[in-house]
């Protein structure tokens, strides 16, 4: 009895890895182990990413929020406190915005917490 093999499904399975791998150099872009490699390093890399861009994120809003604080004479940690004790519900991304953006919307956050 012959052998029988899906070539139809091994096709498909190497055409849709070497169609992710358009735009890479060299070898990495036709080569099947190659590609497959490098997309296996690149989509760990992108998954590790996506949440180190949220840390990040965090990060550079806190920054703003103290830089912003600061210039009214309250630090970071105090303000979200005192913002916590009089339920006011902004979240960092907003204050980082009115900080940078909207100076005078921001003293006013600040006023009326203090």
């Amino acid at each position: 009895m012959p052998r029988s093999v899906n070539s139809v499904a091994s096709r498909k399975r190497r055409k849709k890895i070497l169609k992710a791998s358009r735009g890479f150099f060299g070898a990495r872009r036709n080569v099947l182990t190659a590609a497959k490699n490098t997309l296996d390093k690149g989509w760990g890399y992108a998954f590790r990413d996506r949440r180190a861009k949220k840390r990040a994120y965090r990060r550079l809003w806190i920054a703003r929020i103290n830089a912003g604080a600061r210039t009214h004479g309250i630090s970071y940690s105090r303000l979200m406190h005192h913002l916590s004790e009089n339920d006011i519900q902004l979240n960092r991304k907003v204050l980082a915005d009115l900080a940078l953006n909207h100076p005078e919307a921001f003293q006013s956050v600040v006023e009326s917490v203090k």
